[in-house]
């Protein structure tokens, strides 16, 4: 199979994960999180129940699991057919089905211990992990796709730029830290707001405006580090890197803009669900920013070293 073919699978796994990550949300914000009282079964009777909405509700989801899981594996088992051979994408393929293997096992413990908010946290966050699994795939397959037996590449750049791009890759990764604490924070606030899953879930036993308000601090710092980042770029001739950075700020400033307005606006459904997708797609802008600025200082550090691949 040519890397160029297994890019659609990875893409298809990729989705999958995306939108996996986006109707849990639903479930949740529709007070469906018990809409099944068991698990693997729904309820003590029926292995499927969807005979109230809210057991509709979360069947589905829990359906929609198998066509993640058929995802994932098929993009393991189309990794060992790539020619030439990717150990990486391998790797990264294999990961993929442990990381949904361990959502499937997590999920059946945030329904046994009635969506307690430490296990609905400990899915989130998996699943963001399983999202920078999924993109890092995508790299490596695009990688092996635009790689060549000999690619001599000829010198581009100054001392004083290639200093200018270590800098930028030091706060990329810096801000891509901050993003992650704001994320936890997020769900913090979630884990002590009123979208339980269900009105007898329990929650944190926290003020709910003093974890607003540690969240908006952790997205302050995220947006200052990000202005900062903007700042240096300006003295570096990388568009690519501008790119990438502009859609990363903007989405973490629409991110940020639709925080407040849901917190000021009593956190609608709506919001919340729009909330949650993008926060998975400013990290994966993060990702995105980080591996484009650290492409652009290997390439500034290997100018006159030609690049082999093993065919």
């Amino acid at each position: 199979m040519p890397p160029s073919r297994y890019r659609v699978i990875a893409w298809c796994a990729f989705a999958s994960l995306y939108v996996i990550i986006v109707t849990g949300s639903l479930v949740r914000l529709t007070g469906s999180g018990l809409g099944c009282v068991d698990w693997p079964a729904c309820n003590e009777e029926q292995f499927v129940d969807v005979s109230t909405p809210h057991a509709a509700i979360e069947q589905l989801n829990r359906l929609f699991t198998s066509v993640v899981a058929l995802s994932v594996i098929v993009a393991a088992l189309a990794a060992l057919a790539i020619r030439p051979r990717s150990q990486r994408i391998v790797r990264l393929a294999v990961l993929l089905v442990l990381g949904v293997l361990g959502q499937v096992l997590l999920g059946g413990i945030v329904v046994l211990t009635g969506l307690h908010p430490l296990s609905n946290m400990g899915h989130f966050l998996l699943s963001i992990v399983l999202m920078t699994w999924a993109l890092w795939l995508l790299h490596a397959v695009r990688d092996l796709d635009e790689s060549s037996p000999v690619v001599a590449v000829a010198p581009s750049s100054s001392p004083a730029t290639g200093q200018g791009d270590h800098r930028v890759l030091v706060l990329s990764r810096v801000l891509i830290l901050a993003t992650f604490v704001a994320i936890v924070t997020g769900t913090i606030v979630t884990g002590t707001g009123p979208h339980a899953g269900d009105e007898n879930a329990p929650r944190f036993a926290l003020r709910i405006t003093e974890v607003a308000r540690l969240h908006g601090a952790s997205v302050l710092v995220t947006v200052t580090l990000a202005v900062l980042l903007g700042i240096l770029l300006r003295r570096t001739p990388h568009r690519r890197v501008q790119q990438t950075f502009e859609t990363f700020l903007f989405l973490a400033l629409l991110q940020g803009g639709i925080g407040y307005l849901q917190y000021f606006t009593g956190v609608p459904v709506p919001l919340v669900a729009v909330h949650i997708a993008l926060s998975v797609a400013v990290w994966l802008a993060a990702l995105q920013l980080v591996h484009v600025a650290r492409a652009v200082r290997t390439g500034d550090a290997q100018t006159t070293t030609p690049h082999h691949v093993a065919h």
